[in-house]
């Protein structure tokens, strides 16, 4: 029975992924590729990597949704007389694709073995933080310094795409148009968001101890802010607003705070002292979460558009 849910689900995903590539429509290239990324998330799961398969669920099925679906909206009526693809174009892409697959199929098949791991650094990071989980332990200890530019780059990318706003509504709102089907985005805006939430929090609270973390919960909180900015239930605020750039910078200005803190309670940057590893941990993917979440938002949501208000 195990070997027939493998197989099916290879089958699932590359049924979808052949629909994805060959639908016309978009929206419904679009929701199909949703389906793949939460089929893709029980395909990590039977890989025994809950955490990678939160992520791609997270991210694979909620974010990039959420992206494709704003893009959508914003280029809808777009590009309806242009002259399409020729099969020569569309071979070579297709080429181009076979060839990624086979270059990354080979680089997997080919691994030492046994495979690299960083399970003895993870076993050590547990030991001197008190985390439960080790992917965690990893990220904000044995690698933290990596964790950090990671959530910087996220926010200078963020700064980036409101540098495109024009010189006269800098610092306003970005114009988020609603989906396609309103009605049924509508009803899905005031229904999911409750849940979304509570399941952000939990993902970001068990974090520390079981499969989890900031960026998944990030996420889902994101994705619900947009789905309620994309039904028209809210407005988008001003870049400008000082509590949003609160939330955007709390999360990497604490991280870089406690980093610098270990110098002096430490005896190193991003060290942590003996005893408070796991309180400043959770203080700190608290607070990543929500800046995390801000900027992920912001980011699709694009620049300003319309001036700030008055």
């Amino acid at each position: 029975m195990t070997l027939l849910l493998d197989l099916a689900l290879v089958a699932w995903l590359l049924g979808l992924a052949a629909y994805v590539v060959a639908r016309r429509d978009e929206r419904s290239a679009i929701i199909a590729f949703l389906a793949f990324g939460l089929l893709l998330g029980l395909v990590w799961v039977r890989l025994a990597a809950p955490d990678v398969a939160l992520t791609e669920i997270a991210i694979g099925g909620g974010g990039t949704g959420i992206l494709l679906l704003r893009a959508e909206a914003a280029l809808r009526g777009r590009g309806k007389h242009e002259e399409p693809m020729r099969r020569a174009g569309k071979l070579a892409v297709a080429v181009g694709c076979a060839a990624i697959s086979t270059g990354l199929a080979f680089a997997v098949l080919t691994l030492s073995s046994p495979a690299p791991t960083l399970a003895p650094a993870a076993s050590e990071a547990l030991g001197t933080t008190g985390l439960g989980n080790p992917v965690t332990a990893v990220l904000l200890a044995y690698r933290a310094l990596d964790t950090l530019l990671e959530k910087v780059v996220v926010l200078l990318a963020l700064i980036g795409v409101w540098s495109l706003a024009p010189d006269g509504v800098w610092g306003g709102a970005p114009e988020v148009k609603p989906a396609a089907v309103p009605g049924p985005l509508a009803y899905l805006a005031r229904t999911l968001p409750p849940f979304g939430v509570v399941i952000g929090v939990y993902m970001f609270w068990v974090g520390a101890d079981a499969p989890g973390g900031t960026f998944q919960a990030g996420t889902v909180l994101a994705a619900m802010w947009l789905l309620v900015m994309m039904a028209g239930l809210y407005p988008p605020p001003d870049t400008a607003r000082p509590l949003l750039r609160l939330v955007l910078t709390g999360g990497p200005a604490l991280f870089l705070a406690i980093a610098f803190l270990g110098f002096a309670f430490a005896g190193g940057f991003l060290a942590y002292p003996e005893g408070l590893a796991k309180p400043l941990i959770v203080a700190i993917e608290a607070a990543l979460t929500l800046s995390i979440a801000a900027a992920l938002a912001m980011l699709v949501a694009g620049p300003a558009r319309k001036a700030p208000a008055r």
